[in-house]
């Protein structure tokens, strides 16, 4: 039996133990040292930009657009005190910001209630403890809860309505502003500029309340702690103590399958083979890193017999407009002619175009544009094979 005892709970916390039990032990049972990589810093050093930009909003008691020259401002401070490096990584943060500036529009600092808020929620023997990045107030009635995510990927609509620290963010609401008969609640996604919005019953609150009790007890009775290999390997803090990393980084494998008609053997190859390629990958890229770093200075390497050089790829594009009139010079086709045939409208162009739109035109005619754009579209669908883990 584990003599550990939790300090206190918190979503990182759990979620760490759900994703690797290992990782949990080094962090919290040990006491490791964490290494945090590049995303973990970046991710960190935009948050404190957001909670600074906002809060100085709110008590200067401001009406109107959050100030972009402050946002860089405090950006430009707070890469230097992280120690981040990398000018392509510094340039997204500062589109991520100015993007978010953006996004936001005019803030009214009377809408803001808290940023960074402190919570404490019991939940059975324990304490849950946890920082909410802002709460809104919608009207008398509604409060709306942000969480700003600086990942690459979105999350599923299914991840974003069963996600734990969304729920357990709504319970601490419920707890410190007991007015509000309503809570909503959100992902910022910073790197797309989009909002990915949700709510919950009072089952699913009943369930989170009872599946962190479950959890926080697997961790304090767990006499063991194995390695679980998963896509946030190449991110976690504690990687460089890990066997199981080391041992994927060398390629070893434990699932190979000799009869391709064992379906449950083929599940399980590719399971172990799918999280190898990701750890593998992602270690090239760093490498790969260090090597681009080096050839900036000097025009190629020669190391171990093996020759690398930069070199620029080429992509074209052709304005519309004069090539539409040169083909027509050529052919004698009228440019309703020529369009259907030569031209065609880039999805992530248009989406923006028509973002921008929102700042003219109400929100009622934008929808609608969308609507008649989606049903013009032609679509074409390829087969992708979709994989989620479940209970067994």
């Amino acid at each position: 039996m584990s003599e550990f005892t939790n300090a206190h709970l918190s979503y990182s916390r759990l979620s760490r133990f759900e994703q690797c039990p290992l990782s949990f032990r080094f962090h919290y049972v040990d006491g490791l040292q964490a290494e945090p990589g590049l995303p973990l810093r970046f991710g960190k050093a935009i948050h404190a930009v957001l909670e600074v930009l906002v809060r100085e909003h709110m008590e200067q008691e401001r009406a109107g657009p959050l100030s972009e020259d402050r946002a860089l401002e405090l950006w430009q401070e707070v890469w230097s005190r992280e120690g981040l490096t990398g000018v392509d990584v510094f340039g997204e943060g500062v589109e991520i910001l100015q993007q978010f500036c953006r996004d936001q529009g005019a803030l009214d600092h009377h809408d803001v209630l808290a940023v960074e808020k402190e919570f404490r929620l019991g939940v059975g023997p324990f304490t849950v403890l946890g920082f909410i990045d802002r709460i809104d107030r919608v009207d008398d009635e509604t409060i709306l809860v942000w969480d700003y995510k600086s990942n690459r990927q979105l999350f599923t609509r299914a991840e974003v309505d069963s996600s734990l620290q969304l729920s357990l963010y709504e319970l601490a609401v419920r707890q410190l502003w007991p007015w509000a008969k309503r809570v909503k609640l959100g992902f910022w996604m910073l790197r797309h500029g989009m909002r990915q919005e949700t709510a919950r019953t009072e089952e699913q609150l009943e369930v989170a309340l009872r599946y962190v009790e479950a959890v926080g007890k697997q961790t304090e009775e767990a006499t063991d702690f194995p390695a679980r290999l998963n896509p946030n390997c190449n991110f976690c803090d504690h990687r460089t103590h890990c066997p199981a990393y080391a041992e994927a980084l060398a390629g070893k494998r434990t699932e190979v399958c000799t009869d391709l008609g064992d379906l449950e053997a083929v599940a399980a190859e590719r399971e172990e083979v799918s999280h190898l390629a990701k750890i593998l990958t992602s270690r090239k890229y760093e490498l790969e890193g260090v090597l681009k770093a080096q050839l900036k200075h000097q025009d190629e390497l020669i190391l171990g017999g093996v020759q690398y050089a930069m070199y620029n790829t080429t992509r074209k594009s052709h304005p519309l407009a004069p090539t539409i009139e040169r083909l027509g010079q050529a052919s004698g086709l009228s440019w309703q002619e020529l369009l259907p045939r030569v031209a065609v409208i880039d999805n992530k162009a248009l989406e923006s175009f028509v973002k921008g739109l929102g700042k003219t035109l109400d929100k009622g005619r934008v929808t609608l544009l969308k609507a008649e754009l989606e049903a013009s579209a032609e679509k074409s669908h390829s087969p992708r094979l979709w994989v989620k883990e479940v209970a067994s």
